[in-house]
């Protein structure tokens, strides 16, 4: 157990950490006065209030239950536990919730909660566009360990590349969405190719490097892509004439649902595609491959895998999925710019893969709908703007938010919030949860 001085000094620095993370947002905070100029507005004792808060909290917790701050002895190794059976049926339920989802804002709407489509585009389209985005970048972080920083680049190709396809050159969304696509992976093979000798932080400046030059050619490159302007009156896609979009002429009014349901149930398709087709290419030899080169690049090259076609084939699998994405944040949204695909896009879908878990679909998905739908849900709050003020906007810190959730969840589980992923092959049949582990041979 640990001594008083261990629980005091642990508290203290518990303390100073969120006293330097409430400096910059509550202490030292600009305002604008009535002449319109900016002034600094000082409010010492809410940033010491937190501070003492958190000190307090940490005290108590120290002495209630210092088994929780204590390190763990060393103890011998036992046979890793199967999984537990509710994982097993997560992703169902997670199916029949997303299903139900247009309903569901329906009714949050009739008990006087937000208007349905900002429901639907907020808390369901938004949150399924990043879950979208999350597996595709997973199949090249999680499943091959290729550390990608740019994958906003193949996102921004796919929205691009679709948004002429259907405006300049007439396509039907249905054929400039597999073309955003293979586009997007015709550039992951052409930045492959380069760098396939490069791997870990060279491989991810690389990347960053690719993504600020596909944001420059779009600002620049104005008889094309519009520069800062952007594209704007993307046409939406249609079902025998009827427009998907939020039109009151489409689809959706037409039927008396939601105007937003069927592109909600369009993207819903997409990432339903997206998962089945990344747990098939992970049963399959090129999957197998990437967690192979993922484990130990030099044993996979002794083991005669071509270590080339199979860094490739991640990259172009994962953009590919990025330029879907693209494509349907294209012509959803209407409207394109380079303002769109900046590194902060990349850093919060590295962050949801690494917070979900390497490698864990359903991982994945929770962390995309707790960072993406927990900043809007944090933007409701009114609690927060009594603490930090009437103009407080917590999208404003979400970064901010993210870096804190990150740091916590390192700590507290340092492989992501579902580690456990169910092997490719198995050698004995998985022992049932509860059944006596056998003895090992002497």
């Amino acid at each position: 157990m640990h001594s008083a001085a261990a629980v005091v000094k642990r508290a203290l620095l518990v303390g100073l950490i969120t006293f330097g993370l409430a400096f910059p947002i509550v202490a030292l905070r600009t305002d604008v006065d009535f002449s319109n100029h900016t002034v600094l507005t000082e409010r010492w004792p809410t940033a010491f209030g937190l501070a003492g808060l958190a000190l307090l909290g940490a005290l108590v917790l120290g002495f209630l239950r210092p088994a929780l701050i204590a390190r763990p002895a060393a103890k011998a190794a036992e046979p890793a536990a199967p999984p537990h059976p509710f994982l097993d049926y997560l992703p169902r339920l997670g199916l029949v919730l997303l299903v139900a989802f247009p309903f569901i804002a329906m009714g949050i709407a009739a008990a006087g909660g937000p208007g349905v489509l900002k429901v639907m585009d907020n808390y369901g389209i938004q949150i399924l566009i990043y879950v979208l985005l999350g597996w595709g970048l997973n199949i090249t972080v999680g499943l091959a360990g290729l550390l990608d920083l740019g994958y906003v680049a193949f996102y921004a190709v796919g929205a691009y590349s679709s948004a002429l396809l259907a405006k300049t050159w007439g396509f039907s969304f249905w054929i400039a969405l597999p073309l955003a696509g293979i586009l997007a992976a015709f550039w992951g093979l052409l930045v492959g190719l380069p760098v396939l000798r490069l791997r870990g932080d060279y491989l991810a400046i690389v990347t960053l490097a690719f993504a600020e030059i596909v944001r420059l050619v779009l600002i620049n490159w104005v008889p094309v892509t519009g520069g800062y302007a952007g594209i704007s009156s993307i046409p939406k896609p249609s079902v025998l004439g009827y427009s998907l979009g939020s039109e009151p002429t489409g689809l959706a009014a037409t039927l008396g649902l939601p105007r937003l349901t069927f592109m909600y149930y369009l993207l819903l398709a997409l990432a339903l595609f997206t998962y089945w087709a990344a747990m098939r290419l992970r049963t399959l030899p090129i999957g197998r491959a990437w967690e192979a080169m993922r484990e130990d690049e030099i044993a996979c090259r002794s083991l005669g895998i071509n270590t080339v076609n199979t860094k490739l084939s991640a990259l172009a699998a994962g953009a590919f999925f990025g330029g879907l994405a693209g494509a349907f944040f294209a012509s959803h949204q209407g409207f394109i710019s380079p303002k769109s695909f900046e590194f902060m896009e990349s850093a919060i879908i590295v962050a949801i893969v690494v917070l979900g878990g390497l490698g864990s679909m359903v991982g994945v998905a929770i962390a995309a709908i707790v960072m993406i739908g927990g900043t809007e849900l944090l933007r409701e709050l009114d609690l927060l703007k009594a603490v930090f003020g009437p103009d407080f906007d917590a999208a404003q810190f979400r970064m901010l938010l993210f870096g804190l959730a990150m740091v916590v969840l390192m700590v507290w589980r340092p492989k992501g919030l579902i580690a456990n992923r169910e092997p490719t092959v198995r050698l004995k049949p998985q022992p049932r949860r509860g059944a006596p582990v056998a003895e090992p041979a002497e």
